[in-house]
Order: C-alpha cells, then sequence, then structure tokens
C-alpha cells in the first residue's frame, strides 16, 4: 500500500471515530428529561424482512505493496471481497456464524438486524454473496427490539444448533432465540446473566461470545467477553454464564488490545480476536489463541498472537470472527468487518487458512 493510501485509510478511520464520538457526546449531552435522537441510534435499522442485493469486489491480496507475501504469522490468505449494497441498512456487521461448509451464513448488524444468505466460492476464493435476506431482531412480543429506548447495539453472537444468543453492549443484556421457531422472526428472551455483567462499561460492555459444546472442559457454558470491562488489575472481565462451573474470569489485557470477537474450535482452541486504534498507529487487529481449559472462575488466562496487521494490510473495523473446516481438513478463519456505516470505511470479509 502506497504512503499516500495508507494516510487516506488512517484519516478515514481517524474522522469515522470523531464522528462516532460525536454522536455519543449528543446523545449524553441531552436533559435527562428528554430521550435521545432515536434517528441517531437506529437510523439504519432494519425494520422488515427483505432480500438484499450485495455486491462484492475481490481483494486479490491482503497485504498489497508485496503480493507475493500470503503468510502472515500462522494464517494463510485465502480471499477477500469488500461488500457493498444500494440498501442503505447494510453494513454495521458485528458478528458471523457460518455452516459448517463455510457456506450458509448468519450474522448481525449493530443496529438490531439479521442477514442471511451464502458465500460463493470458485477453486476455494469467496467470489460474491448470494440469497441475501435482512430481518429486525425481535423481542419477546413480537417487535423490534430497537423501539425499546437502547436495545439496538447488537454486537456478540454465538450459536448452539438452532440456539441463538445475542449480545447488546449498550445495556449488557443477553438474548435468547430458539430459530426452531421460525429462523430470524423468533422472539428474543432475556437470558439471565451475573449482575457483574450488567456493571460493564455501556459502550465497552458484551463484545464477544462462544457456546462451549459437548466434549469440552467447561461444556455446556456460555462464555461472554466484554470489550474493555477491566478487573482491578487492568485485564479484560469475561463470564461464564451456566455450565458445571459458572462465574467470572479475567483475560490478560496486553498493549491496550480490546476483544472484538471470539471462536472455539474443534482443538479446544479458543482464539479471541482484538483490535486497537491510535493516533500514531492507526488501527490494528491481532488474534490470540487461549487454552479452553485454562478458563475457570477466578483464572487469569492468557495465550501467544498467532496473527496480526495493521494498516499496510487488507484491514478495516474486524468485529467478527468464525471458523470451519474444509473437506481437505483445513482450518479457515472468515472475518468480517463493522463500517459504522461510515463512506471511510469499509465492509470486508476475508479468509485465512490456519497453519499448524
Amino acid at each position: 500500500m502506497s504512503t499516500q493510501s495508507s494516510r487516506r485509510s488512517f484519516l478515514g478511520h481517524a474522522a469515522a471515530g470523531f464522528s462516532t464520538l460525536a454522536l455519543s457526546r449528543l446523545a449524553q449531552a441531552q436533559p435527562t428529561t428528554e430521550a435521545p435522537p432515536r434517528a441517531a441510534q437506529i437510523e439504519h435499522a432494519v425494520t422488515e424482512a427483505v432480500s438484499v442485493e450485495v455486491n462484492a469486489r475481490p481483494i486479490p491480496n491482503f497485504e498489497p505493496r508485496d503480493r507475493s507475501h500470503v503468510r502472515f504469522g500462522q494464517l494463510q490468505y485465502r480471499s477477500g471481497l469488500v461488500l457493498t449494497s444500494p440498501y442503505r441498512g447494510f453494513g454495521g456487521l458485528s458478528g458471523i456464524r457460518l455452516d459448517p461448509k463455510g457456506e450458509r451464513f448468519l450474522a448481525i448488524s449493530d443496529q438490531g438486524g439479521w442477514f442471511t444468505g451464502s458465500i460463493r466460492y470458485s477453486g476455494g476464493k469467496m467470489i460474491g454473496l448470494d440469497d441475501v435476506e435482512a430481518s429486525p431482531m425481535l423481542n419477546s412480543e413480537g417487535r423490534p427490539i430497537t423501539e425499546k429506548r437502547f436495545w439496538y447495539d447488537t454486537e456478540s453472537l454465538a450459536r448452539d444448533g438452532n440456539v441463538v444468543y445475542v449480545g447488546l453492549e449498550r445495556v449488557n443484556q443477553v438474548l435468547r432465540f430458539d430459530f426452531a421457531k421460525g429462523g430470524t422472526r423468533a422472539r428474543g428472551e432475556v437470558l439471565p446473566t451475573p449482575p457483574a455483567v450488567r456493571k460493564l462499561p455501556s459502550n465497552k460492555g458484551l463484545e464477544a461470545m462462544v457456546v462451549v459444546p459437548k466434549g469440552q472442559p467447561v461444556a455446556g457454558a456460555l462464555i461472554a467477553f466484554s470489550e474493555r470491562g477491566l478487573d482491578a488489575d487492568g485485564n479484560l472481565v469475561a463470564f461464564l454464564i451456566g455450565g458445571p462451573s459458572p462465574g467470572q474470569f479475567s483475560v490478560r489485557r496486553t498493549e491496550k488490545f480490546d476483544i472484538s470477537d471470539a471462536v472455539l474450535l474443534p482443538s479446544g482452541e479458543l482464539l479471541i480476536l482484538e483490535r486497537k486504534f491510535s493516533w500514531f498507529t492507526g488501527i490494528n487487529i491481532r488474534i490470540r489463541s487461549i487454552p479452553l481449559k485454562s478458563i475457570a472462575p477466578n483464572a487469569l488466562v492468557d495465550g501467544p498472537a498467532l496473527f496480526a496487521a495493521d494498516l499496510g494490510h487488507e484491514v478495516d473495523n474486524m468485529e467478527g470472527i468464525d471458523a470451519h473446516v474444509t473437506p481437505e481438513g483445513e482450518t479457515v478463519l472468515t472475518l468480517v468487518s463493522d463500517d459504522n456505516f461510515s463512506m471511510l470505511q469499509r465492509t470486508l470479509l476475508l479468509q485465512f487458512t490456519l497453519v499448524e
């Protein structure tokens, strides 16, 4: 990537950050007797079930300045797409879950919307999306969750068969959906959580969730990670909800990275997607590996970084990660970015092979 392109990308992220901060400060500045401006909160909310046209432009190289470079830490680049759509509610993607073949996907927008569809491949490379549909996330009464004040910041997504969990960062609540009852038309029920979950920072709260399947340590637990809820030692707060040993634990925070998503591999390896932004380095992302067996109430867990990237690579505000295994036995990681509905940012879909 040229210096000029890097500068443009950096300034884009900076401007988007200022824009988001300005909206947040504007809402906070309203008198307590008045509701904050609803339009600023749910401007891009999905209001009805609708088919969505999504255009895809391929990203041939993850590092444009060196097209021969395909290995990045323990990941090897496979393919990527820049996604755009004339549908104004498309964007803000903060979580994604794929079927075992890596084809059908379920994604969430951070403004209370579901997106479903299929990834189209050619020769193992992603080339587009098909059959994309959007629909509003519904509450227990069958109404869009965005009708309730602050119930729109849907940031984390976990799936266990037909049971889907969604974390709302702004109010630090978890909704449970039974997709056997209508798929994305299912109604969400509030899941009981530890009192400490509600005390997380309202805009740095629940950001990542995974369900632990049978045969793994702490099987049956929903593991929920905060983006930047900190314990007394400055480490990232996380929770074991349900399962054999519910409780709170911490993830060691290093280099000022925050958690944006997580995925549990069949091997029992928990991968945590992290990001940070600064005026000096722009946006940085990394993936850390945490042994699932190390997670327990009151534990402090840590693990090595498998992958790191910055504005010299084709990255944006990467917020979602999932994994599937190919018929050849390769573990493929899929990452998606949240464009904040900003003209200065992009919705990216990236895939890498995890190299042992």
